[in-house]
């Protein structure tokens, strides 16, 4: 079987955009769910399964962990992905988002649906196109322009969907970064693993729009007006790909405390949370809302508090 990468969603929409008319979807009808970010300190290996299981404890749907390869401080992300999948039954667990140009995407497709397989389907999968470069070089890693890395992201794409297939006949992928040549799909994993693109920029967003099951910023790099610029970009490669905008869930990563003072993006307590938090979900669409977290009180105060509040809050609106 040959993957074909010209439907990508890295052709140009302007053409496209010109006749289409504008796209207003402020809220896409997914449930909520809320999850975290957990920084997989190597100082203190067990702290982020600690974390883990009280946030399955209390409530809440995802754990998640930065991935860095070339920092020392840090647990490897796969492996910890996959202690923490043996030490909880429920919760689901995901890379935000895996370090794509030092993981060769045919060994990450096996290793998420092997990972899939042990947890009973709780995987997911957060992809970026790469960063701190020089880190990446020092590791082995090839530096890439921000053109050829976005390249490498839609072959990746197509390299690790194209092995989750049913087992059968090789696969072929041409690409210039990933290919594959006769690659025996499988294992399948044991439900649809969600591919989120962590994307800002015009041609990650058109990519997102047009191959991706989510789009997942962080508050952190966002400016102003940048949510809904993304979701019009988004919104606009999804229709051009001949799927619905509402095919692409709205994830958001986000810094916040419940103190009173901070420069978070969101302070306060619950009330105010869920005051800051209620127009992205229904007038920007977010419907993942993941706090970055490495503490077992403001887990629990974000499940407990502020998640039934925001569930009950865009129940009325809607």
């Amino acid at each position: 079987m040959l993957v074909d990468l010209t439907a990508s969603g890295s052709r140009s929409t302007e053409t496209a955009g010109a006749r289409r008319p504008p796209l207003t979807m402020p809220d896409y009808g997914h449930p909520l769910s809320f999850g975290t970010f957990v920084t997989p300190r190597s100082t203190d290996p067990q702290h982020v399964v600690r974390l883990a299981r009280h946030a399955e404890d209390v409530g809440l749907d995802l754990i998640s962990l930065q991935d860095h390869p070339y920092q020392p401080r840090f647990l490897d992300t796969w492996t910890a992905l996959t202690w923490i999948a043996a030490h909880t039954e429920r919760i689901a667990i995901a890379p935000n988002v895996l370090n794509l140009p030092l993981r060769p995407p045919a060994v990450v497709a096996r290793s998420t649906a092997g990972l899939d397989l042990l947890s009973g389907g709780r995987v997911e999968l957060g992809l970026g196109s790469g960063a701190f470069w020089p880190a990446i070089e020092a590791m082995g890693g090839r530096r890439l322009t921000p053109g050829q890395a976005v390249d490498a992201l839609t072959e990746a794409v197509a390299v690790i969907r194209a092995l989750w297939g049913a087992p059968g006949a090789g696969v072929t992928v041409e690409g210039s970064h990933y290919s594959l040549a006769g690659a025996k799909p499988g294992p399948e994993p044991a439900h649809r693993i969600s591919i989120w693109l962590g994307a800002y920029k015009p041609r990650m967003l058109r990519l997102t729009g047009a191959t991706a099951d989510g789009w997942l910023p962080s508050t952190a790099y966002l400016e102003d007006g940048d949510l809904e610029r993304g979701n019009a970009a988004v919104d606009a490669a999804a229709v051009d790909a001949g799927r619905r905008p509402g095919d692409v869930r709205r994830l958001l990563n986000l810094q916040g405390t419940f103190d009173e003072t901070g420069d978070a993006f969101v302070t306060g307590p619950p009330e105010a949370w869920v005051e800051r938090l209620l127009p992205l979900a229904v007038e920007q669409g977010v419907s993942t809302f993941i706090v970055m977290a490495d503490d077992e009180r403001t887990i629990e105060r974000f499940a407990g508090e502020v998640a039934p509040q925001l569930r009950a809050a865009v129940a009325a609106a809607r």
